[in-house]
């Protein structure tokens, strides 16, 4: 107790009164979060606020820095045994975030739920986020399961992945005895399952995420040579609604009704075929190894599976509107509908302008989408076998070389990004989505002894 007092000194010494109001370049942080958030290790530097008041780090700050950032690559951020203490860590308006520049800006001071995101923000990132490459192969999928089974399994699934999605959401409050508040998914399946546990979580969300990598390297490849065959006119969701929208005016509906056997030009409404369109919509609806991050900025908390629940139900319409409308105007006669392609873009001829710009739209997004991914692949991979996420430019180089590698491969010899998809979607899924979040709670419900055999 004798060191407090010099331990909870602030960080920064000014060389001028402090500024309370730091302006418009303000950083703003999630309350709850603020434990888990440690001052970068740092040397004596300037640090620059948007009114240029010049402030240096102190000797002593710099050390207490350096001390926390050791502690904290000693154990997992789960682990709470090496956290500094409150009292020598500076109060929430007396942080700074560091540029590796050498400049820095003090974060803003906040009230409870200041600066988080509203229901409608999270509604539609978690909307944006699960609208990837996979609604291209709704229509195909649709096909291959045929027209009312397809629409059936799209709602069902909708239906089951958000329970599963549930499931994860609650899998943390469900720990009564533990501080969980910074724990992801990964945490909990380690808690319960052990190394086991986080390893294959870790396993299976690599899978997700290289095999959405993969998809974006053939789409990215079908696209530029699409491309090339038509340079005079230069991805998003809402474009593609607008796309199917306008060729199903134009178009008109094509439909006839056979429930088992097929036509010239019509599938059946059931077909034997419809696992591929589950496996297909597994990745579609797959967003439950980071809802438990997206909901930690939700402004009302209590609102969270509401909010949860109105995302799904945008998304399960958003491809039943795409699905249906491809698949009821793709033009039969002439064409079979067995002709729907996984890809339904390539349905249209590259001279198409609309498809195009479709394709040119889907192509920068792709291109801004697929470092991140490898970012993200590199987080987790690298950041668990060796405890850093940038080993060596070395070991960076060949996992980057390995993920474009695979990629491709498959856009040579395998471009069917509906098979890609419905493999990746089933592997993830098998555990991330529906075994991992149902054995947690029968887990759970064991321990509490709420447990009990349906009646």
């Amino acid at each position: 107790m004798a060191n407090m007092n010099s331990d909870s000194r602030h960080l920064g010494t000014s060389e001028v009164d402090h500024e309370r109001d730091p302006g418009p370049m303000n950083i703003q942080f999630e309350p709850s979060d603020l434990r888990s958030k440690r001052p970068f290790c740092i040397e004596p530097t300037n640090i620059v606020n948007v009114n240029h008041v010049i402030q240096r780090v102190s000797d002593h700050a710099s050390a207490m820095n350096k001390r926390i950032h050791y502690y904290s690559r000693l154990t997992t951020p789960a682990d709470k045994a090496l956290i500094a203490p409150d009292h020598v860590v500076p109060a929430p308006e007396e942080c700074y975030v560091y540029s590796p520049l050498g400049s820095a800006y003090k974060l803003q001071s906040y009230t409870e739920g200041y600066g988080k995101n509203t229901s409608l923000v999270t509604i539609f990132m978690i909307w944006n986020t699960m609208m990837g490459t996979s609604i291209l192969s709704i229509p195909w999928g649709i096909k291959q399961a045929g027209f009312t089974t397809g629409m059936c399994v799209i709602i069902l699934m909708g239906l089951l992945t958000l329970y599963c999605c549930y499931r994860v959401v609650k899998s943390r409050t469900m720990m009564f005895s533990l501080d969980t508040t910074s724990w992801e998914y990964p945490d909990v399946c380690r808690h319960y399952f052990g190394s086991f546990g986080q390893w294959s979580s870790l396993l299976f969300s690599l899978v997700s995420l290289i095999g959405a990598m993969i998809v974006y390297w053939v789409l990215m490849s079908n696209f530029l040579f699409n491309t090339g065959k038509f340079i005079f006119s230069t991805v998003s969701v809402l474009y593609l609604i607008f796309l199917v929208t306008f060729k199903a005016v134009r178009l008109g509906f094509h439909l006839e009704f056979h429930w088992f056997i097929p036509t010239e030009f019509f599938v059946p409404e059931i077909r034997f075929q419809f696992p591929q369109l589950t496996g297909v919509l597994t990745l579609a609806f797959f967003i439950h190894n980071c809802i438990i991050t997206l909901l930690k900025n939700n402004k009302k908390q209590e609102n969270n599976v509401r909010d949860l629940c109105i995302a799904y139900m945008l998304v399960t319409l958003t491809y039943l509107y795409i699905g249906v409308l491809v698949f009821a105007s793709f033009p039969s006669p002439p064409l079979s509908k067995d002709c729907i392609e996984q890809n339904f873009l390539d349905n249209f001829p590259s001279s198409d302008t609309l498809s195009f710009i479709a394709r040119i739209f889907l192509l920068f997004q792709m291109m801004t989408v697929y470092p991140l991914l490898g970012y993200l692949a590199r987080v987790q991979l690298l950041g668990h076998i060796f405890g850093d996420i940038y080993p060596s430019i070395f070991h960076v180089l060949i996992l980057n070389l390995i993920i474009v590698g695979a990629g491709v491969i498959m856009a040579c010899f395998y471009p069917n990004i509906g098979g890609i998809i419905r493999y990746s979607g089933a592997a993830c899924g098998l555990a991330f989505v529906f075994i991992y979040p149902s054995l947690i709670y029968i887990i759970s419900l064991h321990q509490e002894e709420r447990l009990t055999w349906p009646k």
